[in-house]
C-alpha cells in the first residue's frame, strides 16, 4: 500500500465536505476519482497530500513515499519572467542534465529557455509534469490536468500518462472530468459525491445505478468503447454502498 483513506471525513468550517472515505492505492495501479462538481474530488486530494487536516479519520502513506504533484490551475504572473529552465530548478536546483531528461521524458525537449507564460495549453502541462517526475515519485498525483486541452491534446496527454507509469512503475491518481477517456485507461474508478458512491473497475461502475445517475446511462453506455487493459491485471472490487 502506496497510500491509504480510513474513514476520513473533512468538513469547511460547519459544512460536510467528505464523509467515511476508505480506499487504498497499490504501486503501479491507475486509479481515477470522479463525480459532479462539488463532490470533494479536490478536497481528497489536498487531505492525501497534507494539505487539509480531516475532520475525521485518517491518511497513511507508507514510509519514505515519494508523492509528484500536478494541481488543477496554476497560474503565473504574466509580468515575472519565469523559464522553463527556471521553472524546474523550483525549489531546488537541478542540474541541466536532469532538466533536459525530465523535458525529454515528456515529449518537450529543447523548451528550456521558453517563458512559461508562451507555452501552449499542452506544452504547459508537459512541463508541469517533467517538474512532478523530477523526483521519480512512487505515487503521481494528478487534478484535473487537462483543463483547456482539446480532444486530441487529452488524448495524447493520457497516453504520456500511461507511459510514464509504465516506465517507473509508479500509481497515478487522477482526478478528470473526461470520463470517456479515463474511466476506459484505468485500473480502478472511485466515483464521489460527498462519499463512495461506487468504486472497481470501469466495467463494474459504468453499469451500477449510482454511476448512472450522476452521469447518465448514455454516458456509461459509450464508456465500452474506451475498455483498456493494461500489462498486468487486478482484481475487480465491487462498489461499496451506504
Amino acid at each position: 500500500m502506496l497510500i491509504s483513506a480510513e474513514n476520513l471525513s473533512v468538513t469547511h468550517g460547519v459544512s460536510p465536505v467528505l464523509r467515511d472515505v476508505d480506499f487504498a492505492i497499490e504501486r503501479g495501479e491507475i486509479v481515477t476519482v470522479i463525480g459532479p462538481n462539488g463532490s470533494g474530488k479536490s478536497t481528497l486530494i489536498r487531505a492525501l497530500l497534507g494539505v487539509l487536516k480531516p475532520s475525521a479519520g485518517r491518511v497513511k502513506r507508507a514510509k519514505g513515499l515519494r508523492i509528484g504533484y500536478i494541481p488543477q490551475k496554476l497560474s503565473i504572473d504574466t509580468s515575472l519572467p519565469m523559464t522553463v529552465r527556471r521553472f524546474l530548478s523550483l525549489p531546488h536546483r537541478i542540474a541541466d542534465a536532469q532538466a533536459h531528461a525530465a523535458l525529454a521524458r515528456t515529449g518537450v525537449s529543447g523548451l528550456e529557455s521558453r517563458q512559461m507564460v508562451d507555452l501552449s495549453g499542452g506544452q504547459f502541462q508537459r512541463v508541469l509534469l517533467a517538474r512532478a517526475l523530477l523526483a521519480e515519485p512512487d505515487i503521481l498525483i494528478l487534478d484535473e490536468p487537462t483543463q483547456g486541452l482539446d480532444h486530441p491534446g487529452i488524448i495524447s496527454f493520457y497516453q504520456l500518462i500511461e507511459q510514464v507509469r509504465q516506465d517507473l512503475g509508479c500509481a497515478v491518481l487522477l482526478v478528470s472530468h473526461d470520463l470517456h477517456v479515463v474511466m476506459g485507461a484505468s485500473d480502478r474508478v472511485i466515483c464521489l459525491n460527498g462519499h463512495i458512491c461506487c468504486q472497481g473497475t470501469p466495467s463494474i461502475v459504468k453499469n451500477e445505478p449510482e454511476y448512472q445517475a450522476l452521469f447518465g446511462i448514455n454516458d456509461a453506455a459509450a464508456l465500452a468503447i474506451y475498455e483498456h487493459h493494461h500489462d498486468h491485471t487486478h482484481d475487480e472490487q465491487g462498489c461499496c454502498h451506504d
